[in-house]
């Protein structure tokens, strides 16, 4: 395997400053005799010939770059560089390297600024800076050179660094800048480009405090426009004059605050767009660029917390340990007539109906930055904001702006509301139900956000997913304050379902009206999702509110619909609502849906679905494995004597014939209150692989209450429950009796089946208990999953999936052309082998089975 922690690529510095690749290979150190030294060796990994053969001279100054790079000269005009693929690699190099020259590998320059070469190099050392051509217009091809020259060296850096700094040399390139485009110098013009970018590599604050002050950046960014590698001037001051513009939407009165904010832009604008992209090597050159805008936005926000502080010093003072009668310097800041005014004259236009358009949408934007630069305040700072902001009307200004038809000012009235819910969701919850007292239904707050929802015109329902993230903030009683007095869980959340789930479930009943759904257009399914979602959510968090709102309006039959849509999607959430429900085990709603017949639309979507193995197969599998593995009576006894003729066929996973053993124990539990204690004896003597004593299903029954009998079942009294070992053997008999009798049935009616290689072609499914709803199949039975004329189906003879009757039934395997297993449970087997331990006891002689009873 290669060593990638020794791939490198091989650069070297062109005549233009650029880097070229020179080729990828492999970096060893080792001792060269030719070169009488220790050597860096690089051998390419296409052919393995010698890219690179350099002596590791004690004297040249290595450096070592963003973990990865290894830099240095090896003559006045030949720089080489090693980019490592790996960290490890460059560090092993980096190491030999300092072991040549004898210095510690935790520097990151191998020589100092000062040391015996540089003396030789530069005579004067006392000499603050570099000696510079005169600032004339003929020289200004040296001048280009000698900066150029300077960037390798680290020494030479910092001296023309030092020069430029103390003898205003900037300010005089700048004249000549002017003296150029006057004469239209285009050569000129080439060689302050040149000069420009190379003062931008030298990497110094002190320099661009001088370059990017209010006098120079306008020139500083013209030098920039004469790049000699394009053949057209850029116009990079046209855009910035002219079509870049500042608008102030309320005054701002701090003269110093304005000025930082143009020069940030401006400087943002040159890292951005008219800098050249750095290359990899001149990347950490341009690090102090980066501080600079890092810290003007520090400062700018500094500014806007004391212009805050100014605003919110009236809040502030109502929390502080002495109150201020009146605001003072001493508490807070200086409160200005203009800092007064500000907020009152946002709000004032913001909800003026004379406000035209364009204003409007400014002011909304502004107050959105304005709430955007609050994060960065302290907690009791953001706090007193945000109270003013209240206080000052912000959430019943919302509701004016959202009321609104333009489009993008009501998405930036939705990003100061998400601003408000993620800070304080109760404060926005508190007013909500203030205003219900007073407004209708139609034009509160929330249900003004809910039909934003509803009414998204974004085909990608972009704002719809963020309106739903905030719902579920605003009823998630996981951030609901509780007192002693009151509960805001209980007021709110009856609030939301008299006043808002009406609305927010609207979408959803007006579409299922019918037996499928009225529109099933891809938008209307997105929106029907988002919808479900909320539901799902409230489902699993609200207790009675959401329950009787389901059963009262039978929301979860209205939900099933959507079970027939096209879109497998939202068939899926249908699917997951129920899912949810069932998963609660909760009688009221397992009552609700056995007298709705609720799992119709389910096996329906079922046996529509065939023989695909895909998602809404595994999903519907999994909700009748849960009934199984739970062990819930009720609906395994609706399931069973409703739906196990459409079910009963299906193989290639055991979960229906699980459920259909399940609800035969509970029969025959009922039905022969004796043979289930004998075999709960039996149990109890046999050798068991876990510590259970008792099966899970039988603990249950008898922890049965009277209620959960039906009517005319015998009740089996504790006295009962124990009788001698022949008082048994009568329906032991009678069981074993009728176990043969079903057998023998079984193969008489698969003999049928093998001969005939097909079944009826359509079913009929009638429910119990009187009622007029059919499941009907007009289609043949080949079409069902798991029927024996199937082409590939599991029940086929021959297909994969088809399971022998003389073998274990098990999942079926995956094989080309043939059906999946879907689910494979890992309870399958040890439930198997209970079973089968239990069908053995049932086979043993009745001598033999009185000796273990006895």
């Amino acid at each position: 395997m290669t060593d990638t922690r020794r791939r490198v690529k091989v650069y070297t510095l062109n005549e233009d400053r650029q880097w070229d690749d020179r080729g990828t290979g492999h970096v060893s150190s080792g001792y060269v005799d030719r070169l009488k030294g220790m050597s860096l060796l690089v051998r390419a990994e296409s052919d393995g010939s010698l890219l690179l053969e350099s002596k590791i001279n004690p004297n040249t100054a290595y450096q070592k770059q963003q973990d990865t790079l290894i830099v240095w000269s090896e003559a006045e005009n030949y720089d080489l560089a090693l980019s490592f693929q790996e960290k490890a690699g460059c560090d092993e190099i980096w190491e030999k390297i300092c072991q040549v020259q004898g210095k510690d590998p935790s520097v990151d320059i191998t020589q100092d600024l000062v040391d015996e070469s540089e003396e030789e190099r530069f005579e004067d050392m006392s000499s603050p800076g570099l000696e510079l051509p005169s600032c004339e217009l003929s020289r200004l091809e040296e001048i280009a050179e000698v900066v150029a020259s300077s960037l390798p060296s680290p020494l030479r850096r910092e001296k023309l660094a030092l020069s430029l700094e103390n003898e205003g040399y900037i300010k005089k390139l700048l004249e000549l800048f002017h003296v150029c485009e006057d004469l239209e110098n285009i050569e000129g013009l080439h060689h302050l480009y040149e000069i420009i970018k190379g003062i931008f590599l030298l990497n110094r604050t002190a320099l661009f405090e001088v370059m990017f002050s209010e006098d120079c950046i306008m020139d500083i960014i013209g030098c920039l426009e004469y790049d000699p590698s394009l053949s057209v001037q850029r116009k990079h001051r046209e855009f910035l004059t002219k079509t870049a513009k500042f608008k102030e939407v309320i005054p701002i009165s701090d003269p110093e605050l304005k000025q930082k904010i143009h020069q940030t832009y401006r400087v943002q604008y040159i890292q951005d767009v008219v800098l050249p992209t750095p290359s990899v090597f001149e990347e950490n050159m341009l690090s102090t660029l980066h501080s600079f805008i890092f810290f003007n936005k520090v400062e700018i926000v500094g500014m806007l917390q004391t212009l805050l502080l100014r605003i919110v010093s009236r809040t502030i003072c109502s929390g502080c340990i002495y109150p201020c009668a009146e605001i003072s310097t001493e508490c807070h800041p200086k409160v200005t007539q203009e800092d007064e005014k500000f907020l009152t004259e946002l709000f004032a236009h913001l909800t003026d109906e004379a406000t035209d358009d364009e204003k409007r949408q400014e002011l909304v934007n502004f107050l959105k930055e304005f709430c955007a630069f609050s994060q960065t305040l302290q907690p009791q700072n953001r706090d007193a904001f945000f109270k003013t902001l209240s206080s000052m009307g912000i959430l019943p200004a919302l509701e004016v702006i959202l009321g609104m038809d333009d489009t993008q000012v009501r998405s930036a009235a939705t990003d100061i509301f998400s601003y408000l819910v993620e800070y304080n969701p109760s404060m926005v919850r508190e007013f909500v139900m203030q205003e219900s007292q007073q407004n209708d239904d139609d034009i509160l707050l929330i249900n003004l956000i809910i039909e934003h929802m509803i009414c998204d015109t974004d085909p990608e329902l972009g704002g719809a997913v963020q309106l739903t993230g905030l719902l579920r903030t605003l009823v998630d009683p996981d951030n609901m304050l509780a007192t002693t007095s009151k509960t805001e869980k209980t007021e709110f959340l009856g609030f939301f379902y008299k006043h808002c789930m009406h609305v927010l479930t609207a979408p959803l009943l007006a579409n299922t009206t019918e037996e499928k759904p009225s529109k099933d257009d891809f938008q209307t399914a997105q929106l029907l999702a988002l919808i479900l979602e909320l539901l799902t959510f409230c489902v699993e968090h609200h207790t009675y509110h959401i329950k009787n709102y389901i059963i009262n309006k039978d929301i979860l039959r209205r939900v099933l619909v959507l079970m027939s849509s096209v879109h497998s999607f939202l068939a899926l959430c249908a699917l997951r609502f129920m899912r949810k429900i069932v998963g609660l085990k909760d009688e009221f709603y397992n009552r609700y849906i056995v007298k709705s017949f609720l799992f119709e639309p389910v096996v329906k979507a079922f046996l529509n679905n065939g023989s695909r193995y895909n998602l809404l197969n595994s999903a519907i599998i999994e909700i009748f494995e849960y009934v199984r593995v739970e062990d819930i009576k009720s609906l395994t006894a609706h399931i069973i004597e409703n739906y196990w003729k459409a079910l009963e066929d299906v193989d290639y996973v055991q979960t229906f014939k699980g459920l259909k053993l399940r609800y035969d124990q509970q029969r025959e539990r009922q039905d022969n209150p004796k043979l289930d204690s004998m075999r709960s004896i039996l149990r109890n003597h046999r050798y068991r692989r876990d510590a259970r004593s008792i099966e899970d299903e039988e603990e249950m029954w008898f922890n049965t209450d009277e209620d959960d009998l039906e009517d005319g079942d015998p009740m089996v009294l504790p006295s009962d429950k124990i009788k001698n070992s022949e008082d048994l053997m009568d329906p032991i008999s009678k069981f074993m009796e009728r176990k043969k009798l079903k057998e023998s049935e079984e193969k008489e009616v698969l003999l049928k089946t093998n001969l005939s290689g097909r079944q009826s072609s359509s079913f009929k499914l009638s429910f119990s208990g009187g009622t007029k709803t059919n499941i009907t199949n007009q289609s043949t039975a080949s079409s069902l999953p798991g029927s024996p004329g199937s082409p590939g189906s599991p029940g086929s003879p021959g297909s994969p999936g088809s399971v022998s009757k003389s073998t274990p039934q098990t999942a079926a395997i995956t094989t080309k052309g043939g059906l999946v297993g879907l689910v494979d449970y890992p309870d399958d087997d040890e439930e198997e082998d209970d079973e089968e331990e239990e069908e053995k006891e049932e086979t043993l002689p009745l001598s033999k089975k009185a000796k273990l009873g006895s």
